[in-house]
């Protein structure tokens, strides 16, 4: 791609989604979403008042700092008049027939509730898709919808514990131990209920006519199906010799972290035979006993090669290691925390999206630093990727990407309204108790 080559606009926009507030998962599928364009509208509670604060002061719903490019609207889903707003937003107007663009219905329904929630609402899949038959109504539970922990309550820990990924992880030592809620919230739970959204409108756009569907992901499962390769090890002997005993699981000496002379620590993953040599080399250890190409791999010979190690990185600081290392075929780099990419230009801690679509960037984490770059460009719903910088981004958000942005209830959902439905607040609906409420002239569309 040259600086010449036209940019088009990120590849999901015109998708309209909702998105009802939960905890990490579904707002991670709405914020991947939406960093690619789609136009993502946050339902929250109304925000209700705290006697405990002055009269004017409201408490706002948990915090949710995945909302960069979304919007809100506060709805009552306990009262009759927040339900028919939702099924309007599916619907869209009613004069307005499928595939009508702007004015359609949302394409998109994100549920992150336990099984039922939403069905007890009316707002299950049998009640909104004959509203609307494009929608994908996609949902996320953490364990299996039809398993025996369907109708209890956990969290990340627990659904790598019962997936069977948890077993693999930690020293052998120690007791299983999870890598923060990255795993199954995350990686198995939001990325992959995106992943069912694309392959959902896929199919959608492959259909005649154009029909949406249910999307069911868990994180269970999805924690399971990232596990494939190391669970595959425990049968073809790469990973069978217990928890944190292996070759990729911190058992090896030359796939590991060692402390430095400052306290901090240093990766190694020198596994190929010539990567191991460049370790060796850097460590001063060349011609050392016990380091051959037939030693290394005998796990009898693995303690004695981990002390090794441990007391050579001990000998200087992390820094003076990157010296030695950087720019080899080592397989060795500093373990850098989240401070230093932050404050380090030099670190390469600047956030971009995770994929680079070359023609039609996603929308940039951090603010637009180029001169050219517009107000509406700053604007954290803009949708615009005119001019885009480097490295495949496109418009920008305030700030640099490292904090995440307050969503209050309510905010920026007037302007989305308008730009999905045309509706406007006082004209089509209006604020009652909190809540967003439909004025009589858009509930007789109904």
């Amino acid at each position: 791609m040259t600086s010449s080559s036209p940019i088009g606009p990120p590849p999901l926009t015109g998708l309209k989604v909702i998105e009802f507030a939960g905890l990490a998962p579904g707002p991670f599928t709405g914020m991947l979403l939406a960093d690619a364009g789609a136009s993502v509208l946050r339902i929250d509670r109304p925000p209700t008042p705290n006697i405990h604060q002055h009269q004017h002061q409201t408490s706002l719903p948990p915090s949710d700092p995945l909302t960069r490019h979304k919007a809100s609207i506060p709805l009552n889903l306990k009262t009759p008049a927040g339900i028919a707003f939702v099924k309007k937003l599916i619907a869209g107007p009613s004069d307005s027939p499928p595939g009508a663009g702007a004015r359609a219905g949302a394409d998109i329904l994100i549920d992150p509730f336990r099984p039922g929630v939403l069905e007890k609402l009316t707002l299950g899949p049998q009640d909104l898709l004959p509203l609307n038959p494009r929608l994908i109504y996609a949902r996320l539970t953490g364990f299996r919808r039809d398993g025996r922990y369907a109708s209890m309550a956990g969290h990340d820990i627990n659904y790598l514990a019962v997936s069977g990924t948890l077993s693999l992880l930690g020293r052998s030592h120690d007791t299983p131990h999870p890598p923060t809620n990255i795993l199954a919230d995350f990686a198995g739970g939001g990325a992959n209920l995106f992943q069912g959204i694309l392959l959902a409108l896929f199919a959608r756009e492959t259909c005649s006519p154009a029909r949406g569907q249910v999307v069911e992901a868990n994180m269970v499962d999805g924690a399971a199906y990232l596990a494939t390769y190391p669970r595959l090890g425990l049968k073809n002997g790469m990973a069978s010799r217990g928890r944190g005993r292996n070759l990729l699981d911190g058992g090896c000496p030359f796939y590991d972290t060692y402390e430095t002379r400052d306290g901090k620590y240093f990766s190694v993953g020198a596994i190929e035979p010539q990567f191991f040599r460049r370790l060796v080399r850097g460590l001063g250890l060349e011609g050392h006993p016990g380091l051959g190409e037939r030693e290394r791999f005998d796990p009898e010979e693995w303690p004695g090669m981990r002390a090794l190690f441990r007391d050579v990185f001990k000998g200087k600081t992390r820094d003076e290691w990157e010296v030695i290392f950087d720019g080899t075929d080592a397989c060795a780099v500093p373990v850098l925390e989240f401070g230093e990419l932050e404050t380090d230009p030099g670190r390469e801690g600047d956030q971009r999206p995770a994929v680079r679509l070359c023609s039609t960037p996603c929308l940039a984490i951090k603010q637009r630093t180029t001169e050219s770059a517009s107000t509406s460009d700053l604007d954290p719903r803009s949708n615009s990727s005119s001019d885009a910088v480097h490295h495949g981004q496109g418009a920008g958000v305030p700030g640099d990407g490292y904090e995440g942005y307050p969503l209050a209830p309510g905010e920026g959902g007037p302007a989305m309204l308008r730009s999905w439905l045309g509706w406007e607040m006082g004209k089509d609906y209006h604020v009652q108790e909190g809540s967003y409420v439909l004025s009589t002239s858009s509930r007789s569309k109904l």
